[in-house]
């Protein structure tokens, strides 16, 4: 099979077959599905030409590998729809969807929702995506689907370019070995029957759950309402409680002294140290290490001194130092009793591992064949264990004249230890509605007196019906984190929801998980209108998390710098534990990438749709702009709000999807008012709009029929006194989130009095500096739409100043029409243009962008003498400045808008002042 790669001289070769273009996973919600999904985007090549129904034997050689993947209902959505799609005719793509998922499927790690899309222009090319669980399984699960249909094709037609990029699983096409490497990823990244029953707990409730590591560290919830837990730790157990039911011996005699019944015993550091404590305790006893845990080195029942030399050794082996405990053995039936902050919730009697003769195999045949139990796994994986035959089976065995190769008579029970803890084979019973009310007190006391929240109380006793006051026994271990299995899913009885108590104890009735989200969406406007949220909703003395093109900000705090409008960004907010609100700028790019950092918003805010980065990543075209973007109006949940900008005609499009109650804003108020804006509020509906005046214009609610004044346009210093229209838009949105949030009106309007277009507040939008004897402005006018909306606020300047002078550029991965369109516009704008070059030109050739943008300012009539090509966003700014005299606009609009600022505050005017114009630079 080929594997070709651009450094291959045999890729010539993937004309012939498919090619994997792109691997994505999906981790939230996104354009295709709510659900995590990967996606791999195959371009089928000549196999395009060859449907499932042209392929000679393909669908009998899948459906002989696979067989359960012809039942799959498909789109057909009957059992077996999917054999029919294949004897009908489907292509790859679709096949290889199909197949991902039942790999999934038999690794242990079900899916079933998946999709195969065909890309937008380009014929051949399509979107595989599917569900899976676990990433790395669903990444390796579509490596090896697409391994077997290609395997399953003629020779001439074999081939898969960029395979490589799926996973690390490599070699020659094997399917069971194959299906082997996945069940072993399943293993080693599915969470266990505790985790997993936590995790379904907190879902079924609604609360957010985020897998922090591999090792099933979770959180649930968000920010300052977080918590943590691994396995039935949780954040809020005890350091010290764990490390005394670490401690056997503290543990018992923290018991003891409060009188609840444990077995006496000696720790002992040598044999002949233990042989003494026996002559003291008297036999029957038990051996185990001071530390140990899961069973691991204890033996029970010792009888005699060759015993418990035995018993020792086995102790001292496991143990985390020398120290071992020799102790009394409580005779009767061993039992884990479940307490979860300070309730008694669930017993199961513990069985230990055993074998029934049937006359004709060995113990070692008879364990073989009860480790083929699909319910058996290796450790805690499963809800039960398979049995291993090691040193202390044999040895507990040979007290009864038995070996691993013995043959039991038929109905013979043979006991291979006389422990019986899950984790080295044995099964559980469950014994909750039996248990006597001394018998509960007595664990749910024990575990008290420890201190633990989530404790395991091992209780031996002949019969946990009648108290251990009458029969003898008591308890002879507290553990910390003990496994939930055996009272989730029994061997017999019935199953105990222990997963609801300890859930309901991090999260008690009527308490919040969530912290409030705020999602803002939209091509320009999302960091001012994020950043005015941030400032309204400080003002109500919460702690406020924001991420933005600027970076991440905890309050007023930079946490981290750089573009932070992705996923990975929302997720520092949400993990923060002092965060009580998160406003989340939500870009175009991570949702294409990865989807949502979350699963639902309580705001969604949609500003606008213009042309911008149209032609990447199968959006070509400002509808596909908008179906992404409405991505976060869907994710508002049901009790929340979408705000939208009504007079923008594809976010008005969005209301059809959007979450929760729709608040329109929108710059067209009173008599101007839209009959859609109308017609919403004569209905009782809310939008916040401006109405016609001067400064600006007045801001007003209008909410159940109800017209409320909130505050003058003008009075908001980031309007320029109403002159910068798309502040008051973005105003407008700002001020519908904090009223959706609950904010009082005195407070929006004490905020943003105060919410200026400095740098410090808003930094890269409309900054203005005046310290050089000419102004300069700083804005982060990156497309076409935001120089337009900069543009109307230059021309209302125009008669102040004697030049206006601006620095453009715009980002190399645009289309060449759109680079023609900011050359256009600029032209329109300023007297002299500087166009600029960043190094990074995003796969143009040097001097492209820069050529792009001055045909478009000749085409718009502008002169070449007043026309500039500067390479470098530095140099281009220092040359903005050196031109600058009394009475001058410059207009700056950088991509780094930090190092910009710096750059225009270390400015010295005098020093740089040798020409009139700067000089025409040539890019290299």
């Amino acid at each position: 099979m080929f594997f070709g790669t651009k450094s291959d001289p045999a890729s010539t070769l993937l004309t012939q077959g498919m090619k994997v273009t792109e691997v994505g996973v999906y981790r939230g919600p996104h354009y295709w599905s709510k659900l995590p999904m990967v996606r791999i985007q195959v371009d089928l090549g000549r196999m395009e030409e060859f449907p499932t129904n042209r392929i000679p034997g393909f669908t009998k050689g899948l459906l002989e590998a696979l067989p359960g993947v012809g039942r799959h209902a498909c789109s057909l959505k009957v059992r077996g729809g999917f054999e029919k799609r294949l004897l009908e005719g489907t292509w790859l793509g679709h096949v290889a969807e199909h197949v991902a998922l039942e790999l999934q499927t038999i690794a242990g790690s079900r899916a079933t929702r998946g999709k195969t899309r065909s890309v937008k222009g380009k014929p051949g090319v399509y979107n595989i995506m599917f569900a899976y669980n676990e990433e790395r399984v669903g990444l390796a699960a579509g490596r090896i689907a697409l391994e077997l249909v290609n395997s399953l094709l003629p020779d001439e037609l074999r081939g898969i370019g960029g395979l490589g990029r799926i996973s690390e699983l490599d070699g020659d096409f094997d399917l069971e070995r194959r299906i082997d490497d996945l069940k072993r990823l399943v293993r080693r990244t599915a969470l266990g029957p505790t985790t997993r029953s936590l995790v379904d707990e907190a879902q079924r409730r609604g609360i957010p759950v985020t897998r922090l590591d591999e090792q099933s560290l979770i959180q649930l919830g968000h920010g300052r309402f977080q918590q943590r837990f691994r396995a039935s730790i949780t954040g809020r157990t005890s350091q010290v409680a764990t490390d005394i039911a670490g401690n056997k011996n503290m543990t018992k005699r923290l018991l003891d002294d409060s009188g609840i019944p444990v077995p006496r015993g000696i720790v002992v550091r040598d044999v002949e140290d233990a042989v003494r404590s026996a002559r003291r305790l008297g036999f029957p006893l038990v051996t185990k290490p001071l530390d140990g845990n899961h069973g691991r080195g204890v033996t029970i029942g010792i009888l005699s001194e060759e015993q418990l030399r035995f018993g020792f050794a086995e102790a001292q082996s496991q143990a985390k130092g020398r120290d071992v405990i020799v102790e009394q053995f409580f005779a009767g039936n061993d039992h884990r009793i479940l307490v979860v902050d300070g309730k008694m919730i669930a017993v199961a009697e513990r069985v230990p591992a055993q074998v029934v003769g049937d006359g004709v195999s060995t113990i070692r045949q008879l364990v073989a064949e009860i480790n083929k139990d699909p319910r058996r796994g290796n450790g805690h994986e499963n809800v039960m264990t398979r049995i291993r035959i090691d040193a202390i089976v044999e040895e507990y065995i040979g007290r009864e004249g038995l070996t691993p190769d013995s043959i039991p008579e038929a109905e013979q029970v043979v006991l291979l230890r006389a422990t019986a803890n899950l984790s080295t084979g044995g099964t559980a019973i469950d014994r909750t509605n039996e248990i006597h009310p001394d018998n509960a007190e007595i664990a749910r006391r024990a575990a008290m007196i420890v201190g633990l929240d989530v404790a395991g109380v091992d209780f031996v006793c002949p019969d946990i019906s009648r108290s251990v006051r009458e029969t003898g026994g008591g308890v002879i271990e507290i553990n910390a984190a003990p496994g939930l299995r055996m009272h989730i899913d029994p061997s017999e009885g019935a199953p105990r929801d222990v997963a609801k108590p300890i859930i309901a104890m991090l999260f008690p009735r009527g308490s919040q998980s969530r912290v409030p989200i705020i999602a803002i969406t939209g091509t320009n406007g999302k960091s001012t209108v994020g950043r005015m949220v941030k400032h309204i909703i400080r003002y109500t003395g919460c702690t406020v998390g924001l991420t933005s093109t600027t970076g991440v900000y905890i309050n007023d705090i930079l946490t981290h710098e750089g573009d932070a409008t992705g996923p990975r960004s929302a997720r520092m907010i949400l993990r923060d534990p002092s965060v009580e609100v998160a406003v989340l700028e939500t870009a175009r790019g991570g949702l294409l990438r990865e989807g949502l950092a979350f699963d639902a918003a309580d705001i969604g805010i949609a500003t606008n749709v213009t042309a911008d980065h149209l032609g990447l990543k199968g959006i070509e075209t400002v509808e596909d702009l908008a179906n992404v973007k409405s991505v976060v109006i869907e994710s508002v949940r049901r009790g929340g709000h979408s705000i939208l900008n009504a007079d923008d005609q594809l976010t008005v499009r969005m209301a059809r999807r959007a979450g929760g109650q729709i608040i329109w804003f929108s710059l067209c108020g009173g008599a101007e008012m839209s009959p859609l804006v109308r017609e919403h509020v004569d209905e009782g509906g809310m939008a916040v709009v401006r109405e016609a005046g001067p400064d600006g214009g007045t801001i007003v609610l209008y909410d159940d029929g109800r017209r409320e004044t909130i505050m003058k346009a003008g009075d908001i210093p980031a309007t320029l006194h109403g002159m910068a229209e798309f502040n008051v838009a973005n105003a407008l949105a700002a001020i519908a989130a904090a009223i959706a949030h609950g904010v009082p009106n005195l407070t929006i309007r004490s905020a943003m009095t105060n919410f200026r277009s400095s740098f410090e507040q808003n930094p890269g939008r409309l900054n203005v500096h005046d310290a050089h004897g000419f102004r300069v402005i700083v804005d982060y006018a990156h497309n076409a739409a935001g120089l337009e909306a900069l543009g109307k606020v230059i021309r209302g300047l125009s008669g102040r100043y004697k030049r206006t002078i601006g620095t453009v550029s715009m980002a190399g991965d645009r289309r060449d029409e759109d680079l023609r369109e900011m050359g256009r516009i600029a032209a329109g704008i300023f007297d002299e243009l500087i166009f600029r070059e960043d190094p990074g030109t995003r796969g143009r050739p040097r001097g492209e962008v820069m050529r792009l943008l001055h045909e478009g300012a000749l085409e718009a009539g502008r002169s070449s003498d007043h026309i500039h090509l500067i390479a470098g966003e530095a140099a281009s700014t220092a040359a903005a400045l050196a031109m600058g005299r009394p009475g001058d606009l410059i207009v700056v609009t950088p991509t780094d808008v930090h190092a910009a600022w710096a750059q225009v505050n270390d400015f010295k005017p005098a020093g740089m002042r040798t020409a009139s114009r700067a000089p025409l630079i040539a890019a290299e």
